[in-house]
């Protein structure tokens, strides 16, 4: 029962962790309560892709004609398209089972909290409990939705992201609170498949981590498909008495009552912190979140912890980097450190969103001197022949150097693309190198040449 590395949760940061370690010659465990891939295998990242794609399809279906195809008249049964979701799902976690015996890796099933002592104690299904010993033991327990006092969640009527992944029939009304990416993502797919969806954010502007030009678009594209959107508001209380939801929103024009079948709260996480032994070992937390060195390891030595459980951003490519750095440090290799100003964020909603490093008003604030670029799509040969010309790139440099400060895409397939701007600001690439760089015609990705080339004025295409 002893362990070089003992890892505490499956999801993306997990068991990429638990691989890494294995690759690296530990003996390592991994404990995992529920099912292998956490949450975002499981109800969170691919099912939800999943969902969206089978809403894309169904767009097609009743857009035929646009494609010079005989009109189709497209209908579902809404469980079935749950239903795949949910074997996509299935698919992946079972992908993770082979992974973890491909590489030697011991699963252990069950609830799992830290003891002093570097001892782990396992309770599985039956209740029985076994203890484990870990030279190094890493805290990957990931995060929840999170609940507001004035929006309790029952799980039938208001509701968070892993009950709208599962709904048994479609609601003809959602009123969905947050408009991040798990908002705005299934207000897309529930809007696309024939529910009425109403979005209440309390920012002035939805998806509001996103450069504001980029948010503007979105939520113009987002209302052309019959979303309703409300701006700087905010759900005071919900009655659930009635057979549906009932919703008091708080407007600058005073308060309006919403109803709706459902109300989806998509409001953020909350760290999965409680009852893992944080408190008896001794493992330091602050506003709901471990506290780590630039290396993972807590107030604890021997005791690490990593994705969203600290406070660094809530991704899961970020949890998968955090633990192979992690690993790897344990192990004595030369690291670099995570270089978190270049994170790329993507949102899969229609027209999609990606970015990475600085908006323009943050490089203002900043204190650069920048040039702009931007590329619409329409202007795209690939998009147009796509039939999806909907949305920009735009890029912004440092005068002064050519730095690539930020990157913001908004458009069909903008999260394939959004790596090469990372890759590009991590080699301290320039705006000309970028510009130089022949890139295939026709793609849509030649636009970011074309957005950096409009930002020292000498685009062609627009």
């Amino acid at each position: 029962m002893n362990y070089d590395i003992i890892v505490i949760g499956s999801g993306p940061g997990g068991y990429v962790t638990a691989i890494r370690a294995a690759q690296l010659g530990f003996k390592t465990a991994i404990i995992e309560k529920e099912n292998l891939g956490g949450i975002c295998l499981n109800w969170g990242c691919i099912p939800t892709k999943a969902l969206l794609k089978s809403a894309q399809v169904f767009h097609y279906i009743n857009h035929a004609e646009d494609y010079g195809l005989n009109k189709v008249e497209g209908t579902f049964e809404f469980p079935n398209v749950i239903q795949r979701s949910r074997g996509v799902a299935n698919k992946m976690s079972k992908g993770i089972e082979f992974l973890m015996k491909k590489n030697k890796i011991d699963v252990i099933m069950g609830t799992a909290k830290v003891q002093k002592g570097k001892k782990v104690s396992v309770t599985d299904k039956e209740g029985k409990t076994t203890e484990y010993t870990g030279t190094h033991i890493i805290i990957a327990t990931g995060a929840r939705s999170r609940e507001l006092p004035n929006l309790p969640q029952d799980g039938k009527k208001v509701i968070g992201y892993r009950q709208a992944l599962s709904l048994p029939e479609q609601p003809k009304s959602m009123i969905v609170v947050g408009s991040g990416a798990i908002g705005v993502e299934f207000a897309d797919f529930y809007n696309t498949m024939g529910t009425k969806v109403t979005v209440v954010e309390f920012m002035p502007n939805i998806v509001p981590v996103e450069d504001e030009e980029i948010s503007k678009h979105l939520e113009k594209s987002l209302k052309k498909t019959g979303i309703e959107i409300m701006t700087n508001a905010s759900v005071e209380s919900v009655d659930t008495s009635g057979e549906g939801v009932k919703a008091t929103v708080k407007t600058a024009k005073g308060n309006i009552t919403l109803e709706a079948d459902i109300l989806l709260s998509a409001v953020g996480i909350a760290a999965n912190i409680e009852n893992i032994g944080l408190e008896e070992v001794g493992i330091q937390t602050d506003k709901g979140r471990v506290l780590v060195n630039e290396w993972y390891e807590t107030s604890v030595p021997g005791y690490y912890a990593i994705g969203d459980l600290i406070p660094t951003q809530a991704l899961a490519h970020v949890a998968s980097a955090e633990g192979i750095t992690c690993v790897e440090k344990i192990k004595g290799m030369h690291v670099e450190k995570i270089d978190y100003g270049n994170i790329p964020g993507c949102t899969y909603c229609h027209p999609e969103v990606a970015s990475v490093g600085l908006t323009e008003k943050q490089a203002k604030e900043k204190g650069y001197e920048i040039k702009v670029g931007k590329f619409p799509l329409s202007a795209s040969g690939k998009a147009t022949a796509n039939g999806n010309t909907d949305g920009f790139i735009k890029v912004i440099f440092d005068a002064k150097y050519g730095e690539w400060l930020g990157c913001h895409m908004i458009g069909e397939g903008v999260t394939d693309m959004v790596a090469e701007a990372v890759v590009a600001r991590k080699l301290e690439t320039t705006g000309h190198e970028i510009i130089k760089s022949i890139h295939p015609h026709p793609t849509v990705s030649e636009a970011i040449m074309e957005a950096a080339a409009a930002a020292y004025g000498e685009v062609i295409h627009i």
